[in-house]
């Protein structure tokens, strides 16, 4: 039984009828419908925290889907499962790949700096200062790719670039 047949709340079975009925009149060919599919039931599977299931999924949506817009939000929801299970390497690398995709894609690029960051901050913990100033470095790029992008996000950030004098740019707000 796929997924979403197995919602047992009103809105998600509402939500579910609602992209069914969506499905069946895009103008859209098989294929993609398909992926579409897979990619929900991946989104259901990773909100309830079934990440195994979830990356199932997608990979199978990623293998059946053509366009790179949606191939971006693909791969950037298989970085999230793989940074919230502390697997920050492999995020990293769908990551990127999503930003290879979609170069807008700034949700990406502030997950990049978030792990850069923590690296960062971690190298420095451990007395290394070296790495932590070339991690934090990477940080600040992302972020301000990523606020160039949405300049009213990421407020935490804009403030860590001004206070540690990382950024020049006025581009906030």
């Amino acid at each position: 039984m796929p997924r979403t047949q197995k919602n047992d709340n009103f809105i998600d079975k509402s939500f579910t009828v609602m992209a069914d009925i969506l499905l069946k009149i895009m103008p859209t060919n098989k294929r993609a419908k398909e992926a579409f599919v897979y990619y929900r039931d991946g989104m259901s599977a990773q909100a309830d925290g079934e990440y195994a299931e979830a990356l199932d999924n997608y990979e199978e949506a990623l293998r059946l889907e053509e366009n790179d817009y949606d191939r971006s939000y693909i791969l950037y929801n298989m970085g999230l499962i793989h940074a919230s299970n502390g697997e920050h390497d492999r995020a990293l690398s769908f990551y990127a790949q999503s930003v290879e995709l979609n170069s807008r894609l700034c949700q990406a690029l502030n997950n990049i700096a978030v792990i850069y960051h923590y690296q960062g901050e971690k190298a420095a913990d451990e007395g290394d200062m070296t790495a932590s100033e070339a991690l934090l470095g990477k940080a600040a790029e992302y972020w301000i790719q990523a606020i160039k992008i949405a300049p009213n996000n990421y407020i935490e950030a804009q403030n860590w670039l001004k206070t540690t004098g990382r950024s020049q740019l006025d581009i906030y707000f």
